[in-house]
């Protein structure tokens, strides 16, 4: 049987630059970092929610198309698309502390307490060791018998991945165990067609403020970062 699916309502707005092509999105102490794309304009972003101006800004070398971003202890891990290079910077001053290497296409990031978790743009999802990045374990996410693939953009929230899914309006709520879709966001219509750049303007972007439970969502070149909360659907 397939999941469940839910609504939302917008609660704030934020401002997001257009320039921004989301790739990593997170929230924590009061700001947001975010990891951006494209060859020649990637990068990772300490950025002031109410303005949506960078306080800071690294940018990567131009060879690299930056992806997922997350932290670690007093760190930001970022990787690359297809480079198999993941930077680790220290969250303060970003400055390069480390860098790993992994095979397969980096695409999204998050984390659990003991463990980062990726996604490849596949339907899986990896378990990797933070001190090595080395694979500990890996599922597949599927909705009901059916596998979801494009995972892209990751959040870890109350116990579930939420991942974004390359070129679709929802956001799917996985179970880490077993990676079974335990329900969907449908984010249809956030933002009107008119103020997307072009057909590469996708929802991407998750971020979760753990403190106040408020719900970040974002797209890439999106003006606007959305505040949300679930509505569940009622049962046509």
């Amino acid at each position: 049987m397939a999941a469940p699916v839910s609504g939302y309502k917008i609660v704030a707005k934020y401002p997001h630059s257009t320039d921004s092509y989301t790739e990593g999105f997170f929230y924590l102490g009061g700001l947001f970092y975010e990891g951006i794309g494209l060859v020649g304009h990637s990068g990772v972003m300490t950025i002031q929610p109410e303005t949506g101006k960078p306080i800071q800004r690294l940018d990567l070398p131009q060879q690299y198309f930056g992806e997922g971003i997350v932290d670690w202890g007093p760190n930001i891990y970022e990787w690359t698309w297809q480079s198999h290079v993941c930077f680790v910077y220290d969250r303060f001053s970003l400055r390069l502390v480390k860098q790993f290497t992994y095979t397969g296409e980096g695409w999204g990031m998050t984390r659990t307490a003991k463990e980062i978790i990726t996604s490849d743009g596949s339907a899986t999802l990896r378990f990797r060791d933070p001190d090595t990045f080395k694979e500990t374990r890996h599922i597949v996410v599927r909705d009901g018998g059916k596998v979801i693939d494009r995972l892209n953009e990751l959040e870890y929230i109350k116990g579930e991945i939420y991942a974004n899914v390359w070129h679709s309006d929802r956001i799917a709520r996985i179970s880490p165990r077993d990676g079974h879709v335990i329900g969907w966001i449908d984010l249809s219509g956030l933002l009107p067609a008119s103020e997307k750049i072009n057909d590469e303007s996708v929802l991407n972007g998750i971020a979760y403020d753990a403190q106040h439970d408020r719900l970040f969502v974002t797209g890439k070149q999106w003006p606007t970062i959305f505040e949300i909360k679930i509505v569940r659907q009622a049962a046509k």
